[in-house]
């Protein structure tokens, strides 16, 4: 099966002649280019049984390559195991006009941040209205800078619990079908974000925009943004499962990828402006990496926060009162090692020998980093 790392090796020295890289894509290109490869070192076992020996190359571990987040994932969402209610829970996503790509792409690390304070201080604001719901909730936002054919696609998924404490500590349920008017949701996100865009005061340059910056924001203020509620989950297992698939989601897995052929990269997509249809893209290659590496994040930026019930100082106090409110079983915390998810991810023990099935599995060796030449 083709992946990312196959094209970065057959086309990444070509695309570095051509292309200047930022710091945190060059360092992302080199780990995803070493990943599981005897650059990164790696350790041998041996089969007492049969004599087989296997080697394992180490992983980079950068949260960018496809290979890398499998793992991550699961630990991550066994941590939030234990922080789910017994409610139903609300998928909401913010995106922001196609219009602003460039400026957003130009000022990641300011206009990301001002995505996610829009995206929350709409929530919180509209859900603490009595009108709406009268209460403080709790909820978790992931960036996601794609789109599915690897263009440059800035919005926000967010997963909310349906209800939250009154000024009084008491659980409010929220309608089981309907969180907020979709309209008012919009239009007070569109206003939030274009405040803060204006008093940033970031910079903006391009000759192929027919906008200036202050025609451009007016232009925006007058479209409609597209803010999009899916109905809630059935049962909290779902709700971790879901925001599995979207936590640790890098620009394209490479269970996508289809083909590398003359200079060409084909891979699958679903079209969501027709219909959500599976689709067929052929790009070349230059330009795949080129897309691909426009997802690269800015050096320690934060794509998961919690806000709310989840994100304050009172954490948890507030579940533990939400928990009693919701009859929401305790679970205990357990910790799993990194032994045990990857057996879960794979279906099988690590620890018996592909070859004759013997458990009689041993480390016989470290294998040190090898350098290129």
């Amino acid at each position: 099966m083709p992946e990312v790392q196959d094209i970065f090796r057959n086309y990444g020295e070509e695309f570095l002649h051509r292309h200047k890289l930022s710091c945190v894509q060059s360092k992302a290109f080199s780990a995803i280019l070493k990943c599981r490869t005897a650059s990164l070192g790696g350790h041998s076992d041996i089969c007492e049984n049969c004599g087989s020996v296997h080697i394992s190359y180490n992983s980079c571990r950068n949260r960018h390559c496809p290979k890398c987040q499998a793992l991550a994932k699961e630990r991550w969402i066994e941590g939030q195991k234990a922080n789910l209610l017994n409610v139903g829970y609300f998928h909401i996503v913010f995106t922001v006009p196609s219009e602003l790509n460039t400026v957003i792409y130009q000022n990641q690390n300011a206009c990301y941040n001002i995505l996610f304070r829009a995206v929350s201080e709409t929530l919180q604001e509209l859900c603490s209205d009595k009108k709406y719901l009268g209460a403080k909730i709790g909820f978790t936002s992931i960036l996601h800078t794609w789109g599915q054919n690897l263009g440059f696609h800035p919005h926000i998924h967010c997963v909310m619990a349906g209800g939250g404490l009154d000024k009084l500590g008491k659980w409010v349920n929220s309608r089981k079908k309907f969180l907020l008017p979709i309209k008012v949701l919009s239009r007070k996100f569109r206003r939030k974000f274009l405040f803060l865009l204006k008093a940033a005061k970031i910079e903006f340059h391009n000759s192929s925009n027919p906008f200036g910056f202050a025609d451009l924001i007016d232009h925006c203020y007058k479209k409609e943004w597209i803010v999009y509620c899916k109905p809630p989950f059935k049962t909290a297992s779902c709700v971790v499962e879901y925001l599995g698939r979207y936590t640790h989601r890098v620009a394209i897995l490479n269970n996508r990828i289809l083909g590398i052929n003359n200079d060409f990269v084909t891979f699958k997509w679903r079209d969501y402006k027709d219909n959500s249809k599976k689709k067929i893209m052929t790009i070349a290659a230059e330009e795949f990496i080129r897309r691909f590496l426009m997802h690269i994040l800015p050096q320690g930026f934060m794509k998961i926060r919690h806000y709310g019930f989840l994100g304050d100082k009172n954490k948890y106090s507030n579940l533990k009162l939400c928990k009693i409110q919701t009859h929401t079983p305790v679970i205990q915390k357990v910790k799993i090692s990194s032994l045990e998810l990857i057996e879960k991810l794979l279906g099988r023990s690590v620890r018996t020998c592909p070859d004759c099935g013997s458990e009689r599995i041993v480390r016989c060796g470290l294998s040190p980093p090898v350098l290129a030449n």
